[in-house]
């Protein structure tokens, strides 16, 4: 699993014209799910973000989990997190999961995130075409795979 963490001041996805869901302060989280994927990628990463200290205390240090700070999460799967360019100009997406396995991963990242920080995971749909706006506070960008544990 390979997913993408920003700290937002706000962030909203939208199918078709029309709103899905929108946060204000917290963390916009992109999810890539693989072939090779399990329940394990699921519970590590979902731990991972739910102590993940990237918003600023009163000294401005990054200190405060997104708990700390009640702050929100969007969650919105995509699945070209997992492209290669090795070879030529288009990306591959053959290690990407197909839905049979994937919407039941997602399914599961949503509740285990929900529980590990206690708060409501507000969604996209998954395999719709969304568009996502945000406003990436810092800026901070984290990637996080679950294969590579660094």
């Amino acid at each position: 699993m390979r997913i993408v963490i920003q700290r937002v001041s706000s962030a909203s996805v939208e199918i078709d014209g029309k709103t899905r869901a929108s946060i204000g302060q917290g963390l916009l989280i992109l999810l890539g799910i693989e072939e090779e994927d399990t329940r394990e990628d699921v519970i590590w990463l979902c731990q991972k973000i739910a102590r993940l200290r990237i918003f600023d205390d009163r000294e401005g240090v990054m200190n405060l989990s997104v708990t700390e700070v009640n702050g929100e999460i969007l969650l919105v799967s995509q699945f070209t997190l997992h492209a290669s360019v090795k070879k030529g100009n288009r990306p591959s997406y053959i290690r990407a999961a197909k839905p049979g396995k994937a919407i039941p991963l997602y399914e599961m990242f949503t509740g285990c995130l929900a529980t590990e920080t206690g708060k409501e995971v507000k969604t996209g749909v998954f395999g719709a075409m969304m568009d996502v706006a945000l406003v990436n506070n810092g800026p901070v960008t984290i990637l996080i795979d679950s294969k590579n544990k660094e």
